[in-house]
């Protein structure tokens, strides 16, 4: 799946207080953004330089922001459920509807910020039409990059999928007859120096380094407009009875401001791609992820 004149809490500390301050979303309403009253926004790294920039924007509009950090991918969804944040800004579309199909709950996304495009490479091919009939592809085993990986071979012509593919796919879904060549899947750590022993390898972001490669080095990347990429794209999360509130629509606008994005960016090493999706639009993507995981 992200101070100065605004209020931040970091570490184990935001984490302890948040896991055990539940008060129940229905007792809740949303901050009002004041010295007082901050805006509450679950991040995972708060270090980003961006962020910075962000609240210090909030600020001069007369919005205090409180950032909170975590470090696990699983409390900024609950502390926002609980009542303890009012915003989170971490994670995608798929890992959104993920927890709230798991938790039945419905946080909702009100804003886009940026998809960052999966990559595939290779030590031994320069293009994807290099790669020969039965050669073997690495992917990520874990299930949100596994399906996502499946999804862009298949948009890189090297796979099929049944029915089309989807944000659920699995390697059971490769349609061998169709399918150019085979996938191994690996932990999403070893798909670096998986590239010695096979053809290409999907590689995240963060691991690309661990291969001497840069992102220009993929020789394919997912289109982050496409609709293989839609689950992807990163949001603000709300509770659903705040998805319209007023202060929140300031805070995005300013998340989009030159100054940030060009922030966010930076900070992806420019492998990120700014996303501004109406908020309708991410909510009906959600929906029909959650559609296909029930």
């Amino acid at each position: 799946m992200s101070r100065f004149t605004a209020v931040l809490s970091t570490g184990l500390a935001a984490v302890t207080t948040l896991a055990l301050s539940a008060c129940g979303a229905g007792d809740v309403t949303a901050a009002a953004g004041t010295s007082e009253d901050p805006v509450r926004i679950g991040v995972v790294n708060t270090g980003d330089a961006y962020w910075d920039t962000f609240t210090d924007l909030a600020e001069e509009q007369g919005i205090t922001v409180e950032l909170v950090n975590f470090s696990d991918y699983q409390l900024p969804n609950q502390g926002l459920t609980d009542g303890d944040l009012d915003l989170n800004q971490f994670q995608h579309l798929q890992f959104l509807a993920g927890y709230n199909t798991a938790s039945g709950q419905d946080l909702t996304p009100i804003a886009a910020t940026a998809v960052y495009p999966l990559g595939l490479y290779s030590q031994s091919h320069d293009s994807v039409e290099g790669i020969p009939e039965g050669g073997e592809v690495a992917i990520p085993n874990d299930d949100t990059n596994q399906a996502r990986a499946l999804l862009v071979l298949q948009e890189a012509g090297l796979i099929a999928l049944r029915d089309g593919g989807s944000a659920f796919s699995t390697p059971a879904d490769v349609l061998e007859d169709e399918s150019r060549v085979s996938v191994t899947p690996v932990d999403a750590a070893q798909t670096a120096l998986a590239l010695q022993d096979v053809d290409a390898s999907i590689i995240n972001n963060d691991f690309v380094g661990d291969a001497g490669l840069t992102s220009d080095d993929a020789i394919f990347s997912d289109d982050p407009d496409s609709a293989a990429a839609a689950p992807y794209i990163n949001v603000f999360a709300a509770r659903a009875d705040d998805a319209d509130n007023e202060v929140f629509r300031q805070l995005v606008e300013i998340y989009h401001s030159p100054e940030v994005e060009e922030g966010v960016l930076e900070a992806s090493g420019d492998t990120g791609v700014i996303k501004d999706n109406p908020a309708a639009e991410l909510q009906e993507i959600l929906s029909g992820i959650e559609a296909d995981a029930s």
